[in-house]
């Protein structure tokens, strides 16, 4: 096998040492948690097509990979029949024609189902050339193609460039997420968690968020490294500069975001706190961030089309507490998580950030302004859920004044035993978040 390919296929000489051999499932190893996500098994076994497996940096996607290799060699797949490709290596798509050709004749005959995994494909320049020739020269028609990226976008090009060559399969497009709060939960104590369990798990949860490194470093060090946080705010600038942008604007972009963290803010009132003077720019960056899974543009509901009000302001939410504190960390170097959280606009602001970005992953989620406003709105069967986000013991009578409009409205709040005020139920936040996934 070609050297570049060896590394990252080391179940081609040794299927049975191969979580001992690969890089990533042996420093896997070494963590305090191991965590296997539930897409292990819902990932395509044996519908050939091309998919895509799209999600932020460093959450975890590459590892999850090699489990899900692992995962098909014990289920009796051929070592040989499956391989994997890293883009980070690979100029353009002549080299990545070159190498896939390679490995489809070392690989079993094509009447056998061939698993080939490009990681990071949207490193590689014209990638979906090469995928839509292997696509329409049949190279492809045994064969489970998976291509990951960090940029969203991905799978909305696979969409356009791929039409009809997809395969048959009911789910093409796959969505990798950091830990939910709930994945955290049962990951650190398996038994049906305590309320004042859950209270001292989500104040960790908003220090380390959901990337599993982090949770180690809390885990095994009692905080989050430097290098950890580097790592992350390091491949946001590289990706930034990788598409043209420039430094300086992206600090600024950050800056602006941290400065009006939450509250409903325009593209052109945001250029007042940077240096850019058009919102067109602002808006460019704002996009981009979002397609990196980094940041989430939460619009207001347009209550009677049950979708976004486009000319009205929109809020601002990074996509995980650990990205806030990682960007801060990079534009403060003196920044600490734990001294941040003291504050009680920061904590208050990044509790919602954590419920916001969780309920986002299911359902298409907005804010509403009326009279008054409700932090999130999420919308499923033809109606909207309000949802009011109080970190806080207790609830005054101005907190209920938009949501008690909404006869199936909640707050989700840090009190201990739920209650209603005006019909309107109050819940303990860790647990109804926590619930609100189980229910699913």
């Amino acid at each position: 096998m070609n050297p570049i390919l060896s590394l990252h296929n080391a179940h081609w000489e040794s299927p049975e040492q191969f979580a001992q051999l690969d890089p990533h499932l042996r420093k896997l190893q070494k963590q305090k948690y191991v965590f296997e996500s539930p897409l292990l098994t819902q990932f395509p076994l044996k519908i050939p097509g091309i998919y895509t497996l799209g999600g932020g940096r460093q959450i975890g996607k590459t590892t999850f990979l090699k489990q899900w290799i692992n995962y098909l060699l014990k289920s009796g797949i051929p070592p040989k029949s499956i391989a994997f490709v890293t883009g980070e290596l690979i100029d353009d798509h002549h080299r990545l024609l070159h190498l896939m050709m390679e490995l489809l004749e070392q690989m079993p005959p094509s009447e056998s189902l061939r698993y080939l995994i490009v990681d990071e494909v949207t490193y590689i320049k014209d990638w979906d050339k090469a995928i839509k020739f292997l696509a329409d020269s049949g190279q492809f028609e045994n064969c489970v193609v998976v291509l990951t990226g960090s940029d969203l976008v991905l799978m909305n090009e696979a969409r356009m460039r791929f039409p009809g060559r997809r395969g048959v399969h009911h789910q093409v497009d796959f969505h990798y997420y950091p830990l939910s709060f709930r994945d955290y939960v049962n990951l650190i104590h398996p038994q049906t968690p305590e309320l004042s369990f859950l209270y001292e798990a989500f104040h960790n949860y908003l220090i380390h968020g959901g990337f599993l490194t982090a949770i180690n470093d809390w885990a095994m060090h009692g905080r989050i490294l430097p290098a950890t946080a580097q790592t992350y705010s390091d491949w946001i600038r590289g990706d930034f500069l990788k598409r043209g942008k420039k430094e300086q604007n992206l600090r600024d972009f950050i800056q602006a975001v941290l400065k009006t963290y939450g509250t409903q803010v325009t593209w052109h009132t945001l250029t007042h706190h940077t240096a850019m003077d058009h919102p067109k720019t602002i808006q460019d960056y704002a996009e981009l961030m979002q397609s990196m899974d980094a940041l989430f543009i939460q619009e207001a509901l347009l209550e009677h089309k049950l979708t976004a009000a486009p000319k009205k302001a929109r809020r601002l939410f990074f996509s995980d507490p650990f990205v806030y504190h990682a960007l801060r960390l990079w534009l403060e170097p003196t920044y600490n998580s734990l001294e941040a959280l003291k504050d009680p606009s920061i904590l208050s602001s990044l509790v919602e950030t954590i419920v916001i970005n969780h309920i986002r992953r299911i359902y298409p989620t907005y804010y509403i302004k009326a009279e008054g406003e409700v932090d999130l709105a999420y919308v499923t069967k033809e109606t909207f859920f309000p949802i009011e986000i109080k970190w806080t013991q207790q609830i005054r009578p101005q907190d209920l004044k938009q949501i008690k409009k909404y006869a199936n409205g909640q707050i989700w709040a840090r009190v201990r035993e739920p209650y209603q005020i005006d019909r309107t139920p109050i819940l303990p936040l860790p647990k109804a978040l926590y619930e609100f996934e189980s229910s699913l």
